[in-house]
This record gives C-alpha cells, sequence and structure tokens, in this order.
C-alpha cells in the first residue's frame, strides 16, 4: 500500500509495539493470568459495599433531618414521668392523656 510516496505495511506497524514475553509477561494485566473468578467476586462486592453504604447514609441523612425520627420518648411516657414526679396533678394529667389519645 502506497501512501504519499511510501510504502506502509500494516502488519509491519501493528508489530512494531510487539515485544514478545520478556521476563515472562504475556499479553494483558499480570502476565495474562489476571484474578478470575476471584477478582469478579471482590469487584462485585465492593459495588454492594458502596450501595449499602449509601443507601445507610441517605437513611441516616433523612432521620437527622426529622428530628430523630422516634427515637425518643413517646408524649405520653413523657406525661406520665411528669405526674409521676408531681410535676402536675392528677386532674391535668388526666385532661392532658385525653388530648393525646
Amino acid at each position: 500500500m502506497f501512501t504519499g510516496g511510501t510504502f506502509v505495511c500494516p502488519t509491519r506497524d501493528a508489530l512494531a509495539q510487539w515485544r514478545g514475553y520478556e521476563w515472562g509477561h504475556g499479553p494483558g494485566m499480570m502476565g495474562g493470568y489476571g484474578m478470575g473468578w476471584f477478582g469478579a467476586i471482590i469487584m462485585f462486592a465492593f459495588w454492594i459495599a458502596v450501595i449499602v453504604g449509601i443507601v445507610f447514609l441517605i437513611r441516616w441523612l433523612v432521620v437527622s433531618a426529622r428530628g430523630g425520627g422516634g427515637a425518643g420518648e413517646s408524649a405520653l411516657e413523657i406525661l406520665k414521668r411528669r405526674y409521676a414526679r408531681g410535676e402536675i396533678d392528677k386532674k391535668e394529667f388526666e385532661q392532658k392523656k385525653k388530648d393525646l389519645l
């Protein structure tokens, strides 16, 4: 094949970078052996861990934005505790309990 007055040999150019198997290295990563199934399993586990981490991060952000998301005491428990301490009398306790329920 001629281009611009010079002869170009496609096979010669394709093999110009070929160095053979120097020091036991073949084509590809790690001498042609690669990681095989072990690498695929590790990569799969890595991406599952990333996705699970993102899900937990989003859940944590949503719960913290709501102000605890029910992690604290209920209003009725607080009312019972205040009545037990004597902060409110029986009449006020019954009225507030009726309002809550």
